[in-house]
C-alpha cells in the first residue's frame, strides 16, 4: 500500500472516531439534562411556578425516548468506526439505556 493511501486510512479512521466520541458525549448530555428535569427543575421549580406534576413525566416520557435513541446510535456509532474504546463505551450506553428505560417505565405509570 502507498503511503498516501495509509495516511487517508488514518485520517479517516481519526475523523470517525472523533465523530463516535462527538455523538458519545450528546448522548451523555441528553440523558443527564432529562435527569436534571426529572430530579431537580421540575421538582424544585414547578410548584413555584404553578406548573402540574403530569407535565414533567411527560417531557421526561420524551426526553428518555430521544435519550435512549441517541444511546443507541453512539453505540452503532463506536462500533462502525471500530474505536479502540467500543467495548467500554457500549457498557456505558446500555447502563444509560436501561436507566431511560426505567425512567421511561416510571413516567409512564405516573401518567395513566
Amino acid at each position: 500500500m502507498s503511503e498516501v493511501s495509509e495516511n487517508l486510512i488514518q485520517e479517516t479512521s481519526i475523523v470517525s472516531n472523533e465523530k463516535a466520541q462527538n455523538t458519545f458525549s450528546t448522548a451523555m448530555v441528553i440523558s443527564g439534562i432529562r435527569c436534571a428535569f426529572t430530579y431537580v427543575i421540575f421538582p424544585v421549580f414547578a410548584p413555584a411556578l404553578g406548573i402540574a406534576s403530569g407535565v414533567g413525566s411527560g417531557i421526561g416520557l420524551v426526553a428518555s425516548v430521544i435519550g435512549i435513541a441517541a444511546n443507541l446510535f453512539s453505540i452503532k456509532r463506536f462500533h462502525s468506526s471500530n474505536h479502540q474504546w467500543k467495548w467500554r463505551i457500549t457498557a456505558l450506553n446500555v447502563s444509560v439505556i436501561i436507566l431511560l428505560s426505567v425512567l421511561l417505565v416510571l413516567d409512564i405509570a405516573s401518567l395513566t
